[in-house]
């Protein structure tokens, strides 16, 4: 079963999540806070983070930026905030969902079964040749895969959000895409979705792929009516 990493500074929260993923067969590792989250990462990387938007040492949100700057591990935040701005800061961030205290923890176990299973989790095969791969303005996305790498052939690290808004441009190119029909595509199995988030995740997705965030050509607004992909696309 999946590997969860749990940093929380309050016990009673980690005993109470261990509990019930343990209950179901997943392996928990716990951080107290960010000092120690470091060291339980290199040897073998967590397949799902729940992190504590307050921490005694670093703030919740500063950790994701730091998490997200070098991995792809999804992030589910955890706070007693339960305001749109709060939650808004946390896409920003780079989390991919956000649970607000106090929990069902049975909530909280189908939020992260529904993050890992967009995550996806099987072995990728070793033949690329059966892969879905495509090619746009010189950047490559595996959609077989889920990896997505620049012209000059680098990979970048995309959060689920962020990939699953690329795939959904990219299977529809130069067609306009409203709010609604990327909000279908992207939003947790029965998670809150609000307008906003397209717009946290399109401004993050042009951040990586954009030659300029503030004038983009690639991901282009149409007022009123959506987004596009202003780009052909072409199988490999």
């Amino acid at each position: 079963m999946p590997k969860i990493l749990i940093v929380d500074d309050d016990p009673d929260v980690r005993d109470l999540v261990r509990y019930e993923l343990e209950a179901r067969e997943f392996t928990v590792v716990e951080a107290a806070c960010a000092a120690d989250v470091a060291p339980l990462l290199a040897p073998a990387p967590p397949d799902l983070i729940l992190l504590d938007l307050r921490l005694p040492d670093l703030d919740g949100l500063a950790l994701a930026s730091r998490l997200r700057a070098t991995s792809s591990i999804p992030i589910i935040m955890l706070t007693g905030l339960g305001g749109d701005v709060d939650r808004i800061v946390g896409l920003e961030m780079g989390a991919d969902d956000y649970v607000v205290k106090p929990f069902n923890p049975r909530e909280l176990v189908a939020r992260i079964k529904a993050v890992l299973r967009r995550a996806g989790s099987g072995v990728v095969p070793a033949d690329l040749a059966d892969h879905d791969r495509r090619s746009f303005a010189g950047w490559v996305i595996d959609l077989s895969a889920r990896s997505l790498e620049t012209p000059a052939g680098q990979p970048v690290a995309l959060t689920n959000g962020e990939f699953l808004l690329l795939e959904a441009f990219v299977r529809a190119p130069r067609c306009v895409l409203s709010r609604d029909q990327l909000l279908e595509r992207t939003r947790a199995d029965g998670g809150d979705v609000f307008d906003r988030t397209i717009d946290v995740l399109i401004l993050r997705l042009r951040r990586k792929i954009e030659p300029n965030p503030r004038a983009p050509q690639l991901i282009r607004t149409e007022r009123g009516a959506g987004y596009v992909l202003d780009a052909d696309v072409r199988r490999l």
